[in-house]
């Protein structure tokens, strides 16, 4: 059973009253799916639609703004897809030791059963919060059972899973920039590319993401991404505050910006070296 994270904080920023995380709520009442999720109904044509409807069903789940304790329904939708989160904001942390992974899922993502090995011996613990109010699909066995006949929604269900695993390779690969901008001005670009519009400008992103989430989401420390965020503030290329980023300038401009600063900042530093005599 996955562990409690580090003293939760909102959305703000600010730590939560109680560290408790907190299990989603049941309605009553159950959902049809193919209606909560437009993409999913698209899979199938619609004389389809209409029979795979009334069986597509699924208890929604809703959890708060904080901390959420999603283990038990994950264990739950065991033998079936998993918990579709139908629309909110949520994160997942992924902690070894003293280090955490974050990933930031939206509306369309698929959470599912961690199928792990007992006697591992690099132990992993996963935790959840809810960045907006969010609802999930519980899309258990049963449910797997009455959609057999419309294979179009688990080959779409699987597209999700796969999507998550090339975003997972994505954020490994942006983590790996050894330049902290850099990595800024891709995560950034790669959450616009999903939450943002277009401006004429460049890119605005409105997510409630605060330095110390950007920091996780980018491994790094908070003091590290607010003094890099400073940096590409002054240089013209991400500006705005937590919930409100706006980033200027194609992808190929902003590199090349970030390259000739850098270039700028190598020969200042010979230069003092060589005033220096050292």
């Amino acid at each position: 059973m996955p562990g409690s994270d580090p003293p939760p904080e909102d959305a703000s920023g600010w730590p939560e009253r109680s560290a408790r995380a907190r299990r989603p709520a049941t309605p009553p009442l159950f959902a049809y799916v193919l209606d909560a999720d437009d993409d999913l109904a698209e899979e199938l044509d619609v004389r389809m639609r209409i029979a795979a409807r009334q069986l597509a069903t699924a208890r929604v789940l809703e959890a708060r703004v904080g901390a959420c304790e999603l283990a038990p329904w994950l264990d739950a939708a065991r033998g079936g897809p998993g918990l579709l989160l139908l629309d909110g904001l949520v994160l997942v942390h992924t902690r070894i030791v003293d280090r955490t992974v974050t990933e930031l899922l939206g509306a369309g993502d698929l959470l599912q059963p961690v199928t792990g090995d007992e006697d591992d011996t690099v132990p992993c613990v996963a935790t959840w919060r809810a960045l907006r109010p969010s609802r999930f699909a519980l899309l258990d066995a049963d449910f797997a059972q009455r959609t057999l006949p419309w294979p179009q929604i688990a080959h779409a269900l699987l597209r999700r899973s796969e999507r998550r695993c090339a975003d997972l390779r994505a954020l490994r690969a942006i983590c790996a920039q050894p330049r902290l901008e850099v990595r800024l001005v891709l995560l950034l670009r790669r959450l616009a590319a999903r939450w943002g519009r277009v401006e004429p400008a460049g890119l605005r992103l409105t997510l409630p993401l605060t330095h110390r989430l950007l920091g996780q989401l980018a491994a790094a420390e908070r003091p590290s991404i607010s003094n890099a965020l400073g940096r590409l503030g002054r240089a013209g290329l991400v500006t705005g505050s937590a919930g409100d980023w706006h980033l200027h300038g194609t992808l190929e401009e902003q590199l090349d910006a970030l390259i000739e600063q850098s270039q700028v900042s190598a020969r200042q530093d010979y230069r003092g070296r060589l005033a220096s005599g050292s």
